[in-house]
């Protein structure tokens, strides 16, 4: 589990093409490799992606995961390059301060940037979402945008927007978006369980 509330910019290092549908990324990190359990959940921009293998290459610290064919289709990590930049979160612990909203790691879909308002103190986002989880979208609530946690502010059909304060573009991957990127989206899981009741219901 996570809390969308990002620890440090990775930078994909390296890529290898393993078996079929296979690929391993070496990712660069300000994480001390000493502290990385081999098998632990790191979440990059939004997927849980576990941890193979860790250490440093010259003086930069690195950790290694092996992203199959279903992350690759359903989420960004496909169109991810040498130099793609990250946002990364290590996973909770008992006694961690909670301090944006339960995250899994699980990517539910792509979300587009239609359009970014830069405003004097701050960035509004809009953005498109499949049509499938438009329904799990509401004002005040929370998703997860590649990995960071965003309370929604408007919401028209399949579209909705959220504001970025300063601090969040200095510390995350949204200081350089533009129209037409992609992002990770993960619905609010409370959402995604009352539709589900409501629906059995």
């Amino acid at each position: 589990m996570f809390t969308g509330i990002v620890s440090d910019l990775g930078e994909v290092l390296e890529l290898e093409e393993r078996a079929e549908g296979l690929r391993r990324l070496v990712i660069g990190c300000g994480y001390d490799p000493a502290t990385i359990d081999i098998g632990a959940s790191i979440a990059c921009s939004g997927p849980c992606l576990t941890v193979v293998e860790r250490g440093r290459k010259g003086n930069r610290a690195f950790f290694a995961v092996d992203v199959a064919a279903e992350t690759l289709r359903v989420t960004t990590a496909g169109s991810w390059q040498r130099g793609t930049k990250l946002n990364l979160e290590r996973s909770l612990r008992l006694g961690d301060e909670l301090g944006g909203h339960l995250v899994s790691g699980h990517v539910d879909g792509i979300a587009e940037l239609l359009t970014r308002e830069d405003l004097p103190d701050m960035v509004r986002l809009f953005l498109r979402v499949p049509s499938a989880l438009a329904r799990f979208i509401a004002p005040k609530g929370s998703v997860a945008l590649d990995g960071v946690s965003l309370t929604v502010n408007e919401v028209a059909g399949d579209t909705f927007s959220v504001l970025l304060i300063p601090h969040t573009l200095q510390v995350t991957t949204f200081g350089s978006l533009r129209a037409g990127a992609h992002l990770n989206l993960e619905v609010d899981q409370m959402a995604r369980y009352a539709a589900r009741l409501l629906q059995t219901s």
